[in-house]
């Protein structure tokens, strides 16, 4: 059995593929995950998706699509997350590039279609703001997500959507996405999440983190982002919902103005007309800012006191979860430092540690 899954909103997503396929499938042939290289500027300190161009050691697919083995590498500055999960994952990665608009994004549907025969192609969201319509308040990064939902609306081939854990990236709250979601499919597990739970200790993702940790039994509120949004951590986080997907382009404005888009200029025009912004706008905004910080030096004891500093503010905002990213940011230390930081609390205060999250107790 051939399968392919388009990975939305790429970066988590496609760690919540490989989570899906082997929920759902288990140990047949794993699945082909299409999927943007597209990482937090932790990861790739360079705005916007990279392309092909990007990377040295791919692996053609089709005249259009290209995969991401283990030993590919990102040119730098540029940096990305798929060749490591090539590495620990048995899925093989394909890479969306996304600078010909919508309608290159078809053509690389179309042609790995054509290639793989897939018995079944799905489109999966964590989060579900795939489902906006454009205009709400809390929307933050919905052009990825608008682009995959185009190109897969366009295609002439089955394609089913799926919406995991609504509401865990932090844009569109559940009480909006209820009327929007369609039958339930799975209920993820603490089973399921082993597949990918080597993985989770390294990935920067919070949304597919956070549903790891729903499907763990983690409940509470979880604090995310460099802007510390607030995220419930509900029975609904590790439901994942099929969707019609007519019904997804007919909601969504964005992805019906960029169906016809044949470079990623276009499409950041419409998400600025539609939506009032493009998130690359602000990820060029942010690189600028971050790159004109000076390097903090990681001091342990400084630390510790900044996360009890954190923790005290944090439990006053009911807060009882976190992310090492969102602690990272918090701490003013640069993406490099992630890994560092989570050795030091992990080695610290063991106890806190509710794989992948940061736990914030009741008390000091």
């Amino acid at each position: 059995m051939t399968r392919l899954i388009v990975a939305a909103g790429g970066g988590g997503d496609a760690v919540a593929a490989a989570m899906l396929d082997a929920a759902l499938y288990g140990d047949e042939t794993p699945a082909v995950v299409l999927t943007y290289a597209w990482d937090r500027l932790l990861i790739d300190p360079v705005p916007g998706p990279r392309g092909p161009a990007n990377f040295t050691g791919l692996r053609p697919l089709t005249r259009s699509v290209q995969a991401v083995p283990p030993d590919a590498t990102p040119i730098p500055p540029a940096g990305s997350t798929l060749p490591r999960l090539a590495a620990e994952l048995p899925q093989t990665f394909a890479l969306i590039d996304p600078h010909h608009g919508a309608e290159g994004m078809v053509r690389q549907l179309e042609e790995l279609v054509r290639h793989l025969e897939p018995d079944t192609v799905d489109l999966l969201d964590v989060g579900g703001d795939i489902l906006a319509q454009g205009d709400e308040p809390t929307l933050r990064s919905p052009l990825a997500d608008a682009l995959t939902l185009a190109a897969c609306c366009e295609l002439n081939y089955p394609v089913r959507l799926l919406v995991a854990g609504p509401g865990l990236d932090g844009e569109l709250p559940p009480d909006v996405l209820r009327d929007r979601l369609g039958p339930l499919a799975l209920t993820l597990t603490a089973e399921h999440v082993t597949p990918v739970s080597s993985v989770l200790e390294w990935h920067p993702s919070e949304a597919t983190a956070m549903l790891a940790a729903t499907a763990r039994g983690a409940r509470g509120l979880c604090e995310v982002r460099d802007a510390g949004l607030p995220v419930p951590l509900t029975d609904t986080g590790p439901i994942v919902y099929e969707v019609d997907l007519d019904e997804a382009l007919n909601r969504n404005q964005l992805a019906r103005a960029i169906l016809a888009t044949e470079n990623l200029h276009q499409v950041e025009q419409h998400s600025r007309e539609i939506c009032g912004f493009s998130e690359i706008d602000y990820e060029r905004n942010k690189a600028t800012r971050l790159g004109d910080q000076p390097a903090q030096q990681l001091s342990p004891e400084a630390v510790l006191h900044q996360l009890d500093e954190f923790e005290t503010d944090a439990r006053g905002r009911g807060v009882t979860h976190t992310t090492f990213r969102r602690l990272t940011e918090a701490f003013g230390l640069s993406g490099n430092q992630r890994q560092e930081l989570r050795t030091l609390l992990l080695s610290s205060r063991p106890e806190q540690y509710q794989a992948p999250l940061w736990h914030i107790p009741s008390r000091a």
